[in-house]
């Protein structure tokens, strides 16, 4: 290994991820201070951010995002790293449509019999929401499903309407039921987190916005490139088998470089990582002053091995996780038996306002002034035998803007709609209808190892990550460490990159105000003081 210039602190960031390049990214501006190697075992940046190739003259577009699709405007942190890159995100409109037929069915863009029917368990929502937020320490990690019992919510409110309802951004292995009543209240009221507007007649407002990114593959190539050009030493199809050592002279990883070069594929930033790779052993050693593990909390534990504490054990422990598949095809006659995807009057209920007359005459695709009509985005369906859990689905052609023309998604010429149906914990499998689909129209699958996010994870990991970050100088990020989204992955990298010595540059008050919530929560430390700190210290 060459020797690190004087001064310098040599950081082993593992895993090039969203929270793995955000760190890496906050570090390297300041090439006097680290030196920074960036481990990843996989063949190209980005984690579950990826895209896929689609048959342009088939589809209308030659990709598509998987993994991670979009998100809310509130996503700062994620929005000014696409800035720097020119992939900035389009503005959608959610729509969404959970369930199937009058009885099962209802929406957000346009008036149905399901949420009439529960007009009062909607209006005692409210309720439940502030009485979360004033008894947080209490009633905050009882999972959704026991307060809502608790509180005497209809049981069909909870299966159709709120479990779906959660399920759109926290439904990862089929948990959503056992979502601690804290986080529901964040997603519907914290600025920082909230992904909409509790709405007292309908519980999900008409049409909020969201935003659909560009070519996550493109993005993370770029950023990979950059962080090259600035000295990071990002290197690809290499693993960490082993922390060998952690002591006061700094940490001893072995890592293996698999038989795929990093000069290989699309994915190489340039030639000089390449040969930087094929000079090392298969089995190599090598010293780092500090490590910042940006993997899933399971793949820490495997990572550290016998030199985990008992500390990181119990921590790191208690994130759980679930095994799901996404299924990317193009099969509508799937897709329309097991959900509404068309507006039908039948599926309206009268208007009680001029505001929802106006939603059905949009629905119908009748308003001239905003084209389009009911196309849904996201779909759940919930299983007979088991209404808390369900399957999710994306129509990707209403949704990803490469797929979608100014009146609606481009099969309005001639093109399939393209669709990701989404199964969730394989123990579970007996329940799909994954069997269903044409196995002539599947053009990917993809399995995911993901978050459950369990009442206990809020016990155990959130509020204790405090005491296991920083120590045997190791640091840990990624979405796990809250809440399974992008925006929080970035954040997690920066505030760990900040705790390393990193300056935190201030482009918006909104995200300043999330990232230094972020910092007091994961890693204890209040950035008003250490800003003043080191601003003494300078």
């Amino acid at each position: 290994m060459a020797p690190v210039k004087g001064g310098q602190k040599h950081i082993a960031i593992i895993g090039a991820g969203a929270a793995g390049m955000s760190c890496a990214a906050t570090l390297s501006q300041h090439p006097d201070k680290f030196k920074v190697t960036v481990i990843e075992r996989g063949s190209s940046c980005g984690g579950q951010a990826m895209s896929i190739p689609l048959d342009e003259k088939k589809f209308g577009a030659s990709w598509m995002n998987n993994g991670v699709q979009g998100g809310s405007p509130i996503f700062k942190h994620t929005f000014n790293f696409f800035h720097r890159y020119n992939h900035d995100p389009e503005e959608v409109q959610l729509q969404v449509s959970f369930g199937k037929g009058q009885s099962g069915f209802w929406t957000n863009v346009f008036p149905s019999q399901l949420v009439d029917n529960y007009s009062s368990d909607i209006k005692k929502f409210g309720i439940f929401l502030k009485l979360i937020k004033y008894t947080m320490p209490v009633l905050g990690l009882v999972p959704i499903r026991i307060m809502l019992r608790i509180m005497f919510f209809s049981k069909d409110f909870g299966d159709k309407m709120v479990y779906p309802l959660i399920a759109l951004f926290l439904g990862t292995g089929n948990q959503t039921a056992n979502v601690p009543s804290a986080i529901v209240e964040r997603l519907f009221d914290d600025p920082n987190m909230k992904l909409w507007d509790y709405d007292s007649e309908t519980l999900l407002p008409n049409l909020p916005k969201m935003v659909t990114f560009d070519k996550l593959s493109a993005f993370y190539g770029d950023w990979h490139k950059d962080l090259v050009s600035k000295g990071v030493d990002i290197r690809l199809n290499t693993e960490v088998t082993e922390v060998v050592a952690r002591t006061s002279k700094g940490i001893l990883l072995r890592t293996n470089l698999s038989k795929k070069q990093q000069g290989e594929g699309d994915n190489v930033a340039d030639s000089s990582s390449s040969a930087a790779a094929s000079s090392r052993n298969n089995d190599d050693h090598e010293l780092f002053d500090e490590m910042v593990i940006c993997t899933l909390a399971d793949d820490a534990l495997r990572i550290l091995g016998k030199k985990s504490t008992f500390r990181e054990r119990f921590v790191l422990g208690g994130a759980k996780f679930y095994d799901d598949i996404t299924v990317t095809h193009w099969d509508s006659e799937y897709f329309n038996k097991h959900y509404e995807t068309s507006f039908s009057q039948d599926l309206c209920a009268k208007p009680k306002s001029p505001a929802q007359t106006d939603q059905v005459v949009f629905a119908k695709g009748e308003d001239p002034s905003r084209p389009g009509g009911f196309r849904p985005m996201y779909y759940t369906k919930s299983y007979q035998k088991d209404p808390k859990k369900i399957e999710m689905s994306f129509d990707c052609s209403n949704y990803q803007h490469q797929l979608l023309s100014a009146t609606g998604p481009k099969d309005d010429r001639g093109y399939p709609h393209v669709y990701q149906s989404i199964f969730l914990d394989k123990r579970n499998r007996d329940l799909w209808t994954w069997p269903e689909i044409n196995k002539d129209k599947i053009i990917a699958e993809n399995w995911w190892h993901q978050l459950g996010h369990r009442w206990t994870h809020y016990l155990r990991v959130v509020p204790l990550m405090m005491f296991i970050n920083g120590k045997n100088n190791t640091w840990f990020a990624g979405s796990w460490t809250l809440v399974n989204m992008h925006e929080l992955a970035c954040v997690s990298g920066i505030a760990a990159a900040y705790r390393l010595g990193a300056d935190y540059n201030k482009f918006d008050d909104f995200a300043e105000d999330f990232f230094s919530k972020y910092l007091a929560l994961s890693h204890g430390v209040i950035y008003s003081r250490e800003e003043r700190r080191r601003k003494h210290k300078k």
